[in-house]
């Protein structure tokens, strides 16, 4: 913290923001030119990957730096708890859009399609051959696939996040008691409970491609499956990049008992995980 705590820290100007939204505008140009079969889609996406992990280990590098040099204050920090806070909640918005979309095409759209309600017509005329059954690829689809079952690598990845919440809440506990060594144990249980986490559901996906038929274009099941559980994917390994580095800074000293918000603020975003997953194990595995 700061010695004055009455002057808030402003920070200098920054280049970082502009090789960030260089990065993502890439990233998102490469991944659509990919997925429409256009070429040179891969060595876009990779050249926005590329600049976003540069644009990200600068600028937190930097505000680490101010952070470890004693510039921010207690306004500062109130400043990172509310921004912290903002953020989780439109990562709470971002999975409840699809989960509103899981639930409006289970429960009303594919019931709408088997001629259920005031949509008689529409079934009778276009989808006559069509059932209200779930897991479904969509009326005028073909394909044959077999859902990905609940007790298996879900069952097991589950447990894995659900024990990955109590590591880091007694990591916390460490860090608040000066307890260095618990600290760098428990933390250290964390980040390899989400790499574990990660690689089962890389063999999961593998396993549904290879054996089950079932893909991304597998109709609204494929769609809503991977989408779901692949934007989780993508917010384990943030989380678990997260960790390592917060884990990589304890081995070097940072953070003490009354001055830890990154630590905070990560252990925050990996509990948001962990419900995010559970909602997703029981509405999308499960029911």
């Amino acid at each position: 913290m700061s010695s004055n705590s009455n002057a808030y820290y402003v920070p200098h100007g920054t280049s970082w923001p502009i090789l960030g939204s260089i990065g993502l505008f890439l990233l998102v140009a490469g991944g659509a030119m990919m997925m429409n079969q256009t070429g040179g889609g891969l060595p876009v996406l990779i050249t926005g990957v590329l600049c976003v992990i540069v644009m990200l280990f600068g600028w937190f590098g930097t505000v680490i730096g101010e952070s470890v040099s004693g510039r921010y204050n207690a306004q500062v920090d109130s400043s990172f708890r509310w921004g912290m806070s903002w953020f989780i909640f439109s990562e709470v918005m971002f999975f409840a859009v699809f989960f509103a979309t899981l639930f409006y095409a289970r429960q009303l759209v594919v019931p709408w399609l088997a001629g259920e309600g005031n949509n008689f017509f529409t079934h009778f005329l276009f989808w006559s051959d069509f059932q209200n059954s779930w897991p479904t690829a969509g009326p005028g689809r073909s394909e044959e696939f077999e859902i990905m079952p609940a007790w298996g690598i879900p069952a097991i990845n589950t447990a894995i996040l659900l024990t990955s919440g109590v590591t880091i809440t007694l990591a916390h506990h460490a860090l608040r008691e000066a307890k260095r060594g618990g600290l760098i144990v428990w933390l250290g249980a964390t980040w390899l409970l989400g790499a574990i986490f990660i690689v089962l559901q890389a063999d999961e996906y593998i396993h549904a491609y290879t054996e089950l038929g079932l893909r991304l274009d597998t109709g609204i099941y494929g769609a809503t499956f991977f989408m779901m559980t692949g934007f989780h994917g993508l917010h384990v390994t943030l989380g678990t990049i997260m960790l390592i580095v917060i884990w990589l800074r304890v081995l070097r000293g940072h953070f003490t008992p009354d001055n830890h918000f990154a630590f905070e603020a990560t252990a925050w975003y990996w509990h948001f995980v962990d419900i995010v997953w559970l909602g997703l194990f029981v509405f999308v595995y499960w029911i």
